[in-house]
């Protein structure tokens, strides 16, 4: 090897070395300053008390010190040298790295109160940036290693997840609460729904008689809608995803996602435009329309143009793909509800020939309680009811009827069946012209346009039944009150 080929592989290692033994992005005076500011001014906690914590910093005796000083100061006392000194002062940690001396430094290197804050979030940004070497380092040697542990789906899953937990941190932090701290949030909660100028508490669903009926869709809740084909489910999810991002719910904007594993993003905002235009979905698919009614799915059109609704039409979606998509896209636009259309038709994940779909629909489930608690979210999933229906003569759905149903009704807060008597009556018509025709024609004048919403399962209140009118032209649900019948 010639001395130009020594030299140069000599650099070339040398720089190999160098990105290898990089040091973890810290600034240890940065962490000096900021407790020394502190100390001088207790006040200076203010400004960074609600993003930073003990173990963001990079040393052990600084996070000891943050530690006791955020104590201090939450206990209404002062947080000085001598204060700091009573309660460090037999502490091992502290006395092993500078003890009293490292403390004297420290308060001679205080910052203004004013720049405390910048100085906070840089000490967060580098524990950020810390974190994120050590999911790199872990990704690279999950992705050498584990070939019959783990295939790449889990560790694509299991980043996105530490990702999506980092990225909320603070806010994510698992582990057991304080009881004190939990009562404080559910009394806040209280005080809101005392306060609130309306009967409904959660998410409204834009039907108003049945959102009194369940107070709304409550935050980290799984809601089931179920029912035999044609009794509307997918038309029920498109109206409730379409009035809440068409209304301000706490004067804030909306997003919500749905996805759709049975119908094309085409097809769904083709029932969305028509529930709004009041013109035929059929009629929008044929173009066979007038000029009149082109231009109101025209004016529809420009309403729905900022319609903070995404659609993922993916077809065989898995509940770690859901999980992963629901928390870009929450981390991204923010992320107020998710429907999912439909339960039966998500991809189980079991590798086990050996399950059964009974098994798959339980994890499923399950999955999908997990998600709405993660991401404190209302999560709506629709589900198919087994043909045991069609063989009584009452044709309400009964929790029983839940198809495959594992543990739909163990896990979920809220069953919803959507019941139309009507498409069941109008399968029995008599001939005409005779006594049971007549009696057919009276009760069909009865339950025309009419669905019911039977609430069969409710973990926060009753069990109820709530009358809609749905219009099958437009499939579209709205309050009985509000039906032109009515009127």
């Amino acid at each position: 090897m010639s001395s130009d080929q020594s030299n140069n592989l000599t650099n070339l290692l040398s720089k190999e070395v160098t990105k290898i033994s990089r040091e973890a992005p810290m600034n240890i005076g940065a962490e000096q300053a900021l407790l020394g500011a502190i100390i001088s001014n207790n006040l200076a906690l203010e400004k960074v008390e609600n993003f930073l914590e003990p173990e963001h910093f990079s040393s052990k005796i600084n996070a000891l010190i943050f530690k006791t000083l955020k104590k201090l100061i939450s206990n209404d006392q002062v947080a000085d040298l001598n204060t700091l000194k009573v309660f460090l002062e037999n502490d091992q940690d502290f006395i092993s790295n500078g003890g009293i001396s490292y403390l004297l430094k420290i308060s001679e290197n205080s910052i203004s109160i004013i720049n405390s804050k910048q100085y906070g979030e840089l000490i967060h940004d580098l524990f950020i940036r810390r974190k994120l070497i050590n999911l790199g380092t872990n990704l690279i040697n999950d992705s050498y290693d584990n070939f019959e542990d783990q295939n790449s789906n889990i560790i694509i899953e299991n980043t996105e997840s530490n990702l999506y937990n980092l990225t909320n941190d603070g806010d994510t932090q698992k582990g057991p609460k304080q009881f004190d701290d939990i009562l404080s949030v559910t009394i806040d909660y209280a005080e809101k729904a005392y306060k609130k100028s309306s009967d409904v508490v959660g998410l409204k669903t834009g039907l108003n008689d049945f959102d009194k009926k369940i107070g709304g869709l409550h935050k980290s809740d799984l809601i089931i809608i179920a029912g035999r084909p044609s009794m509307g489910k997918t038309a029920f999810a498109t109206n409730i995803a379409s009035n809440i991002c068409n209304r301000k719910n706490n004067d804030n904007k909306t997003n919500v996602l749905f996805f759709s594993l049975e119908m094309s993003s085409e097809q769904l905002a083709t029932r969305v435009l028509s529930e709004l235009s009041q013109i035929s979905s059929e009629g929008i698919r044929t173009g066979n329309l007038s000029k009149t009614d082109f231009e109101k799915i025209i004016k529809a059109s420009e309403q729905l143009k900022n319609l903070s609704l995404f659609i993922d039409d993916s077809p065989a979606l898995t509940i770690s793909s859901i999980r992963t998509r629901s928390r870009r896209l929450k981390r991204k636009f923010g992320l107020d509800l998710i429907i999912i259309d439909y339960l039966q038709l998500i991809n189980g994940e079991s590798r086990n020939s050996n399950d059964n779909r009974v098994k798959e629909i339980s994890d499923i489930t399950r999955g999908l309680k997990a998600i709405a608690k993660e991401l404190n979210i209302p999560v709506v999933a629709l589900s198919q009811l087994s043909r045991k229906v069609e063989e009584r003569e009452e044709k309400r759905p009964q929790l029983a009827d839940l198809r495959e149903s594992g543990s739909i009704e163990q896990d979920a807060d809220l069953v919803v069946f959507l019941y139309r008597e009507e498409y069941y009556l109008a399968r029995t018509e008599p001939p005409e012209g005779t006594e049971k025709h007549a009696m057919w024609t009276s009760k069909m004048d009865k339950v025309h346009n009419i669905a019911e919403a039977i609430v069969a399962k409710h973990r926060h209140g009753p069990i109820s039944r709530v009358k809609l009118h749905f219009n099958a032209t437009n499939t579209k649900f709205s309050d009985l009150a509000d039906s032109p019948s009515a009127e």
